[in-house]
């Protein structure tokens, strides 16, 4: 007798409707679990054994994609995010492998996140909860090659579906960005333009020149 394993994606689906469905190159997807059966347990198992950091979308296992000078992106804009935040301490940032439940069942990894003070069950996190089941405030992706652009549309309607509130996208070939304030509104802010923290962060303001030339001083020492 066939054993019967449940599963998040229809079950006459192909591979091609999947990839379709999820809108990611094949190689970013991890064969076991079997697509559309996986859990956040799988998702830290997976951290566990091999340190990879997957996402969670729709029951299948996404790795995650970043480059080394993407992270050190992500770690320039989480120290100015940080000096804000010991002067304006209403919450707390988090980097590039932290993940949130920000939608059932989806789990996603911005590579920065702002989350406030009362969004915690507890009013901070928790070691008990490595996923919290939670959206950002702020949530940041520093985008890299392997990005697709159906990937990143669904991650912002996701990010704003689950709670958040202001949404960067971060293109270091361009040297631009691209806030937004709902999965409609948005501005695009050039090198010289500012990072505003708006409503979310009061007062928080950075150059984005200040932002690439900072990673870069960091990636050469």
């Amino acid at each position: 007798m066939a054993t019967v394993v449940s599963t998040i994606l229809p079950t006459d689906w192909s591979v091609a409707d999947m990839l379709e469905h999820l809108g990611v190159p094949p190689q970013r997807i991890r064969m076991y679990p079997p697509p559309g059966t996986a859990t956040e347990e799988d998702v830290l198992e997976v951290r566990r054994r091999t340190g990879r950091l997957c996402e969670l979308v729709d029951g299948v296992l996404v790795e995650k994609t970043m480059g080394y000078y993407e992270s050190i992106l992500a770690i320039e804009l989480g120290y100015h995010l940080r000096d804000y935040l010991q002067r304006n301490p209403v919450g707390v940032v988090a980097g590039p492998d932290g993940m949130l439940k920000i939608l059932p069942p989806q789990v996603r990894i911005p590579d920065v996140s702002f989350v406030r003070w009362e969004k915690f069950p507890e009013g901070r996190p928790s070691r008990r909860d490595p996923i919290p089941t939670l959206a950002p405030d702020l949530g940041v992706e520093i985008l890299s090659e392997a990005n697709t652009e159906e990937e990143m549309e669904r991650k912002l309607r996701e990010y704003f579906e689950g709670g958040s509130r202001l949404v960067w996208y971060i293109d270091p070939d361009t040297r631009s960005a691209r806030v937004y304030t709902s999965p409609d509104q948005f501005a695009n802010v050039s090198e010289d333009g500012i990072l505003d923290g708006g409503d979310v962060l009061p007062g928080f303001q950075l150059r984005l020149r200040e932002l690439f030339e900072g990673a870069e001083r960091g990636a050469a020492q």
